[in-house]
């Protein structure tokens, strides 16, 4: 065996030697082995508990969500640069326009964008023919190149060079963590995020695929697990969270219509102002209010479950349908047409089972928050469920399938609404 080889000290670990004595000196240029050290139970190596396995799965989703976004700019930019440049270097470089088009300046990246190509190409590793070319190769940095380098091409399908600039650059902190499996956290992931919506928004990727007013835009993670959950696009353990993510303000400003149902409604008449409401309805959107009747049955059973004095939340329910009143009475609608047929306040007396506000239900950009009602919880604290109608639609194009949740509670409120009686 040659000097530079592994040797192995001739006989048995403890031949030769007395209890007590040092191992037998090694020939020169043999290696020594050593036996591995024992590093836990069993397998002999390093055990995770339980707090180690849930950090490294908060790692691994954060890193899965921020892949998405990455992967959706990535194949975005990847054919806006194809549609730009192909056109101009392809016609005199043939199948080498990439390499034309990287010129002197990127000769060292796009060469190694050759190199990949012709190995995955050898091994088999092209899955999809329409990858078999160099641009599928190219790296978000190295298509930034590209687009930079060549701006006058782009400028006149790109408002903002230095803005485009700016969000890739924050693209690249989570591009860089996630590319090499380190920690992302989540005040980077929100941000890279952020940054991908606006690159996508430039790029013109996402407009098609937000609610009319961005009321609530289109996720990249919902995109792929559209039809998993049923139009549920948002859980929230109770209101307070929810009005974090989702503002009263973001949700009813600029609706069309809307139609909420509950005990008291408090969500819409205590957190979203007269004003506002009454431009709303001059402007055309159409309300209609459903109350549990103050002064039925239904409403002295929901105080008894939350153990509340008697009258106490029939007063309650009663002070927000006067107020809904007095907001209805400042509404001015167009000439000849009745307000109170854009502005309706019923009441129900059957046993209140959810919560609901539905914007928009009839058309494609709707958003619902539903909230269930439990025995002896204030509906502000039970868990709220942000709802997208015609969620596959929307998505993916379809003009069928299975209705899911927002269509099962715009039914219940129907049914509902055809049960009440009105308040003058």
């Amino acid at each position: 065996m040659s000097s530079g080889g592994l040797e192995l000290p001739p006989g048995s670990p403890g031949e030769g030697r007395r209890e007590g004595e040092g191992p037998r000196d090694a020939e020169p240029g043999a290696v020594s082995l050593v036996r591995p050290v024992q590093m836990g139970a069993g397998t002999g190596l390093a055990e995770w508990g339980a707090d180690a396995w849930s950090e490294v799965r908060t790692r691994a989703r954060r890193a899965g969500r921020a892949y998405i976004w990455l992967n959706l700019v990535e194949q975005r930019l990847r054919s806006v640069v194809g549609a730009v440049l192909r056109p101009i270097y392809e016609p005199v470089h043939g199948e080498e326009w990439v390499v034309a088009a990287a010129g002197p300046a990127g000769q060292e990246w796009v060469q190694r964008a050759v190199a990949v190509h012709e190995v995955s190409r050898r091994k088999g590793y092209l899955l999809d023919p329409a990858d078999d070319n160099l641009l599928a190769f190219l790296t978000l940095p190295q298509l930034r190149e590209l687009t930079v380098q060549h701006w006058p091409c782009f400028e006149p399908f790109l408002d903002d060079r230095r803005a485009l600039e700016l969000a890739l650059d924050e693209l690249e902190v989570a591009r860089n963590v996630v590319s090499r499996n380190r920690a992302l956290s989540e005040a980077v992931l929100a941000q890279a995020e952020r940054a991908s919506a606006r690159v996508l928004d430039m790029l013109g990727g996402s407009a098609a695929d937000r609610p009319a007013g961005d009321r609530l835009p289109v996720d990249a993670v919902e995109e792929l697990i559209a039809d998993r959950y049923a139009d549920v696009v948002g859980v929230h353990p109770d209101r307070v969270r929810l009005q974090r993510q989702l503002p009263v303000e973001d949700l009813f400003s600029g609706a069309r219509k809307i139609d909420a149902l509950g005990v008291s409604l408090n969500l819409l008449v205590q957190n979203f102002s007269a004003r506002r409401l009454v431009r709303l309805v001059e402007s055309g959107c159409r309300i209609r209010l459903l109350f549990l009747n103050p002064a039925g049955s239904a409403v002295r059973r929901r105080e008894r479950e939350l153990e509340l004095r008697k009258g106490e939340l029939s007063r309650s329910v009663e002070l927000n349908i006067r107020y809904m009143r007095r907001v209805r009475s400042r509404v001015r609608g167009p000439v000849g047409q009745d307000p109170g047929a854009l502005f309706e306040i019923r009441v129900f007396d059957d046993t209140p089972r959810f919560t609901a506000y539905l914007v928009d239900g009839d058309g494609a950009d709707g958003v619902g928050v539903v909230q269930t009602y439990l025995r002896r919880t204030r509906a502000m604290e039970t868990p709220a469920l942000v709802l997208r109608s015609a969620r596959r639609a929307l998505i993916h194009g379809e003009g069928g399938g299975e209705p899911g949740l927002f269509e099962t509670y715009r039914e219940e409120f129907e049914a509902t609404w055809g049960d009440s009686r009105p308040v003058s």
